[in-house]
This record gives C-alpha cells, sequence and structure tokens, in this order.
C-alpha cells in the first residue's frame, strides 16, 4: 500500500504527503479509490485535482500515484455513446451504481463484451508506422472504422487476424511483440500527431443562412458563439449537429443546467439525419458534465472531446466539435486556481486563461494524417460562451475573439423579438469569407461573395438609418433611405430569420440561400434604378418580393428551382409598369 497521506483537502483539492510524481499523472485518492490529477508538486508533496464528490474525505486515507495520465480509450464504440468528463460511459455507470454516480465507480469507455468483426488492410510483414490503417470494422450502419496503429507504435507485422473481437483482444503483433488491439488510449491533454496541416477553402456548411451567406466558417476553423440566457446557442448547436455538413459530431455539454443537458439527452437521440435517414446518434459522442457535478472533471471534459474529434479526424473524417459552453469551462480554471491560491487577473480567471484557450482551439484545423493510405481530415470548433449579462467585454469572450477566426455573436433583443438565430449582424464577423468564396462560387453562383458584401453594406447602411429614424421619424429620410430600410427588413425577416421547426426551412442548402439572396439583391438593385428614374418608395411593388421570398423559403426540395424563378421574376418587376 502507498505509504502516501492526504495532508489537507479544499473541495476538489487535496494535497498529499509524501507523493512525488509528474505533472497531470493521475492518482487514487482515499479508500473509496477516488481518481484525480497531479496539478503541482512542491517537495514531496503533490496537489491533486480530484474528478470526484470529494464529501467524506479525511485526513490521513491512503492516495497512490498510477504512472499515468488521464487518456481517452479510442475504438469502435464511442459513436452513439454518452460520456461524463473524464470518459466513463454513463449508462453502464447506472446499471452499477443506480442515477446518481457513487465514489469511485469505474467503467472503462468502449463496451468490453461487444464483439466487432475486423476485416485486415495489412499484410503479415508489411511494415508499419503510427496512423496506418490495420484494418477496418463497422461501426454503426454504413459508416466504416479505421483501426489505426497506435500514433508511438512502429515495427514489422508479424501476425495480423481477421475475424470477431472485443476492443480488448489481440488482432495482431509485431515482431518485438508489440500486441495490436482494435482499440488504443490516447493522453487527452497532448494533441495527436498529424503529418501535415493544410490551408483549405471548403466551408463548415452549416444549412444556416445568416452564417452560411454572411459569416462562414472554413472546415477545419474555429467559431466563437457568445450569447446572453435565453438567445438560442443549444438550439443552434443542435442544427448543426443535424444539418451541417458534417461526417461525426461531438457535442460537449461543459457545465451546463442539468434540466438543460436534460433535453439534450433526450431531444438529441430523436434527431434524425436528413442525409441517411437514421438518428444522429449514429455518428454522435456526447460529452457531458453538467453545473452539479465535480468541477475538476469539468475542465478535463472539452480535451476529451477534442482528442475524440482528433480521433475520428485521424480516420479522414470531417468532424464538428461543439461546446456548450467555454464560460463553465473557464469558471472551472478559476475555481482550481483560487483552490490553489494562483495570482488571479481580470475578474478572477487564472491569468493563464488566454494561453490555455489558444492552446485549445489550436487543436482544431484541416490536416493530413499520419500514416498509409494518405487521407485528410478536419475538426471545426465551435465553441459557446455565456457571458455574464451578455457583456462581450468580459475576459473568456475576449480571450475567444482573439484565438477564433469567426464571431457568431448573439443579441438578447432579437431573441425577444423571436427572430432565430438571434445573430446580431453589426458585431458578427468572419475571417474565413475570402478564403471560402471561391467553393462557394463553384456550388451555388459566381457571385456569391459580391452578394455576401452587399447584404453586409445593406444591414449596416439600414442600421445607420434606423438611429437616424428613431431621432427624426422615418417620414423624414430620402426615399432611397426608405427604399433601404424596407429592403434591408425583408432580408432581415425572411433571409436571416430561419424556423428549426418547419421541415423545409430548418436546412437551408446552398442552392435555395444563394437564389434567396440573390432575388433580394437584384429587388434592391432595380428598386434603386426605379427610385433614380423618378418613381417613389410608396409605388415600388416590395411586397411582391417579400411573398416570392417567402414561398421560395419554404418550399420542399423539388419546388425549389421553381420558386426560384418566381422570386426572381418579382424582382425584376418590383417596379412593375410604373413609370414616373
Amino acid at each position: 500500500m502507498s505509504a502516501a497521506r492526504i495532508v489537507r483537502v479544499a473541495g476538489a483539492l487535496i494535497e498529499a504527503r509524501p507523493l512525488l510524481g509528474a505533472l497531470y499523472e493521475l492518482a487514487l485518492v482515499g479508500t473509496h479509490r477516488l481518481l484525480g490529477e497531479i496539478v503541482r508538486q512542491s517537495g514531496d508533496t503533490a496537489t491533486i485535482q480530484v474528478y470526484e464528490e470529494t464529501s467524506g474525505l479525511a485526513l490521513g486515507e491512503p492516495v497512490e500515484a498510477m504512472g499515468t495520465a488521464l487518456a481517452a480509450q479510442l475504438g469502435p464504440g464511442l459513436l452513439g455513446s454518452v460520456l461524463d468528463g473524464t470518459g466513463r460511459p454513463l449508462a453502464r455507470l447506472a446499471e452499477v451504481g443506480g442515477d446518481f454516480i457513487g465514489a469511485g465507480l469505474a467503467a472503462s469507455t468502449l463496451d468490453p463484451s461487444r464483439k466487432w468483426t475486423f476485416e485486415p488492410a495489412l499484410e503479415v510483414g508489411a511494415t508499419v508506422e503510427g496512423g496506418d490503417i490495420l484494418g477496418t470494422v463497422e461501426e454503426t450502419e454504413g459508416l466504416t472504422h479505421a483501426i489505426l496503429v497506435p500514433p508511438n507504435v512502429k515495427g514489422t507485422l508479424a501476425s495480423i487476424t481477421a475475424g470477431s473481437f472485443t476492443v480488448e483482444d489481440q488482432v495482431g503483433a509485431l515482431k518485438d511483440g508489440t500486441p495490436l488491439h482494435l482499440a488504443h488510449r490516447w493522453p487527452i491533454r497532448v494533441p495527436r500527431p498529424i503529418a501535415q496541416r493544410l490551408a483549405t477553402n471548403r466551408p463548415f456548411v452549416t444549412g444556416q443562412r445568416v452564417f452560411d451567406l454572411l459569416f462562414p466558417v472554413a472546415e477545419g476553423g474555429a467559431c466563437a458563439v457568445p450569447g446572453g440566457f435565453g438567445t438560442g446557442k443549444t438550439i443552434i448547436e443542435q442544427s448543426l449537429a443535424r444539418f451541417a455538413d458534417a461526417d461525426i459530431i461531438v457535442f460537449v455539454g461543459c457545465g451546463e443546467r442539468g434540466n438543460e443537458m436534460t433535453d439534450v439527452l433526450t431531444e438529441f437521440p430523436a434527431l434524425v439525419d436528413p442525409r441517411t435517414g437514421r438518428p444522429v446518434m449514429d455518428r454522435s459522442v456526447l460529452i457531458v458534465n453538467t453545473s452539479n457535478m465535480p468541477v475538476a472533471a469539468r475542465e478535463a471534459s472539452i480535451y476529451l472531446g477534442v482528442t475524440v474529434a482528433e480521433y475520428y479526424r485521424d480516420q479522414g473524417r470531417r468532424v464538428a466539435l461543439m461546446i456548450d459552453s467555454t464560460s463553465r469551462w473557464a469558471e472551472a480554471l478559476r475555481e482550481m486556481g483560487a483552490r490553489l491560491q494562483e495570482m488571479p487577473g481580470e475578474e478572477g480567471y487564472p491569468t493563464y486563461l488566454a494561453s490555455r484557450l489558444s492552446l485549445f482551439f489550436e487543436r482544431a484545423g484541416y490536416a493530413r494524417a499520419r500514416g498509409k493510405p494518405d487521407r485528410e481530415g478536419a475538426v471545426t470548433i465551435i465553441g459557446a460562451v455565456s457571458p455574464p449579462g451578455g457583456d462581450f467585454s468580459e475576459p473568456v469572450t475576449q480571450a475567444a475573439l482573439r484565438v477564433t477566426g469567426a464571431l457568431w455573436a448573439l443579441d438578447a433583443s432579437l431573441a425577444q423579438q423571436r427572430h432565430y438565430p438571434a445573430v446580431d449582424w453589426d458585431t458578427s464577423f468572419s475571417l474565413y469569407a475570402n478564403q471560402v468564396a471561391g467553393w462557394f462560387a463553384e456550388a451555388a453562383g459566381a457571385d456569391w461573395d459580391e452578394l455576401r458584401r452587399y447584404l453586409v453594406a445593406l444591414l449596416q447602411r439600414e442600421r445607420e438609418l434606423r438611429d437616424i429614424a428613431s431621432l427624426v421619424g422615418p417620414d423624414a429620410l430620402e426615399d432611397e433611405d426608405r427604399f433601404v430600410m424596407n429592403i434591408a427588413w425583408i432580408v432581415r425577416d425572411v433571409i436571416l430569420r430561419q424556423s428549426a421547426f418547419q421541415p423545409d426551412d430548418a436546412r437551408s442548402p446552398v442552392d435555395k440561400t444563394y437564389a434567396m439572396a440573390s432575388a433580394a439583391v437584384l429587388a434592391g438593385q432595380k428598386g434603386r434604378e426605379a427610385l433614380a428614374s423618378g418613381i417613389p418608395t410608396a409605388r415600388l411593388d416590395l411586397e411582391r418580393v417579400r411573398q416570392a421570398l417567402v414561398a421560395l423559403r419554404d418550399a420542399p426540395g423539388p419546388d425549389v428551382a421553381d420558386r426560384s424563378r418566381d422570386a426572381r421574376n418579382a424582382a425584376l418587376a418590383v417596379a412593375g409598369g410604373i413609370s414616373p
């Protein structure tokens, strides 16, 4: 038995002595053997953050270092699972301990009893190295899971066997005796190695018009989504999980309210993938660490999520990692920092908040995976932020802004008007717009970027005019300015507003988004021409344009082409046969 004993308990932090361990080495704490992680070493005293509830711990209880870091078990069976912040499957914990997680309960991430049919891709005598594909199993219907050689393994294949195996069975071995399994472990705080980081012009297509059209994100990019309570962050992330053009979804519920995560766990399995007709859970991994669960595990949960995402990226998949929310993760850092008696920074957050956040978001990217055969994959990170009172000047939002390439800022006033997604087009931005413009031009229309620029300028001008109209009244505005406000209202009300509950509007394909934008821009151009010829604003037929755009917005797939022509004709005829 270890000679180390608990000498101090401070919430989720304990100190043990004499104990010498490496930074981030795991330890088993107390008689219940609670899982913890060494976060500081001072002489022979180790400070450990415990991933479980520490109530009842007493001084003098034993502590044992495990000699390994917290690692994710990666292999077939991840998809469809619901894990806690340290990778334990909640369903199996419930089978063992009931609805409440008991002290010291442990379960492997992957089901050790489930068997998978393994088909080798290599033969005996082949030279392998980390990242090579050994073979495949069918993880879910229609989704092939590549079994990878662990990143730190290299040698000559001495044996490999086809058949039915569990994740703990040996499917092959190297000549030096190294065993090969369907699964392997990787430390969550260490980025998985890649062959090369690549640039890409492919966007992360969301199916949400306001994002794809105005504030696109490149595949492998990072985006911050700040918004106060009730602005629709969770609905946006559910819509992305269902409709975004990604092969794999990893959703991390980090420190959110238990009832909100209950809704996610209830609704997520009911979502249907429109591309396959199968449940979205078949290609999803949920990592749940609610606000009443131990705070230390909350800090680890986002690293577990990005490690799972990198694993599927290494298989050549396009992965979307969604975190709700990074603010709760930062609050966990603040609490742990206070217990460690570290010097606080702004608003009590640790001084290393920005660097930790930047190191995490740097794990997003489009990359060529190591090993053979050649394959490319991407991890796109969408991180929700919950600023207190909707104040975007607070430290977490500002730190996220410095390291992400896009901002989808959510506005409480728009949410109160039932305008969803409640995206503030004045505050939001994207640094990826020029990078992905060529892809959209090929997929939808050559003038895609021109449409985007026109609409951004239109909305900016409309905001200025609204401020003026609030002072002098709309009737005091010039005809052209009133026309700008009218056409901008149509853009806001029909194009930028989207219903998650209307089947034909919940997802907007790129061609439909382009058709709606081009019709609105054409109406704006024709209206300006009419105004220049002397026709007053009141005589322009914008209502017909609006109705045509609404019909296009709500059109099912087979009717989009016809409704697009109707919308374009309405835009061309905005001035009708009226003469000045």
